[in-house]
């Protein structure tokens, strides 16, 4: 896997190759279909990214399908793949259950939604407190997701019409989350780490996600 290392400079990071299950670094494929940067839509981007997913995790029996409802993962059953679905065919959304179910092992991929329990739109104070802590990890592996495609990302409270907490904290432990998986306080999940050096050969010429290129200013 690939995992971000610290560095001697502090303002610097490094993706380096430590794969020991999947194999070899992932490399551009045949298999590109269109260069991420000539795409101008995201309907053109959320294409390219179930091609691309699909055929990097092939040997984890999963695919990456857009949905036309809620977000939901089907674990594989009767020789079929397990499924990760996203919503409506946003792609800040698809990146969003990729980062879950990278974080999640072996067994919660066999439980329906990865085993979570989730409450709806409209929270109490207490069940949103819940809500993110659960995922502050989650939102900062799709922070690295996101910038490795040179997307923006925007941190996501998901609960407009309850309490929605104290924005500003929860960004706050977002970036720090991410600082911690660049100084090494924090290990980032294989798959996550594989998933980011994927992108980064297809879109970025194989440059490494850099510490700098994460500022908490950028989540306001």
């Amino acid at each position: 896997m690939h995992l971000l290392q610290p560095q001697p400079e502090v303002t610097t990071s490094l993706l380096v190759s430590t794969h020991s299950t999947v194999g070899s670094v992932c490399v551009p494929s045949q298999m590109q279909y269109a260069a991420w940067q000539q795409l101008s839509t995201e309907a053109e981007q959320v294409e390219w990214l179930i091609l691309h997913f699909n055929a990097w995790f092939s040997h984890h029996n999963v695919t990456l399908v857009k949905g036309d409802v809620e977000p939901e993962y089907f674990p594989a059953t009767n020789g079929q793949p397990a499924k990760i679905q996203f919503a409506h065919g946003f792609l800040n959304s698809a990146l969003h259950e990729i980062s879950h179910w990278s974080i999640a092992g072996t067994k919660r991929r066999l439980l329906s939604d990865l085993g979570y329990w989730y409450a709806p739109d409209g929270r109490s104070a207490e069940q949103q407190a819940l809500f993110e802590q659960v995922e502050v990890k989650p939102q900062a592996i799709e922070w690295l997701f996101a910038t490795a495609l040179g997307l923006k990302f925007r941190v996501s409270l998901d609960n407009l019409t309850g309490d929605s907490g104290n924005g500003q904290q929860f960004k706050d432990r977002v970036f720090a989350q991410v600082q911690d998986f660049f100084t090494g306080r924090a290990t980032l999940p294989p798959d996550a780490a594989y998933f980011i050096d994927c992108i980064c050969s297809s879109t970025r010429h194989r440059e490494p996600l850099q510490l700098d290129e994460f500022k908490r200013e950028y989540l306001d």
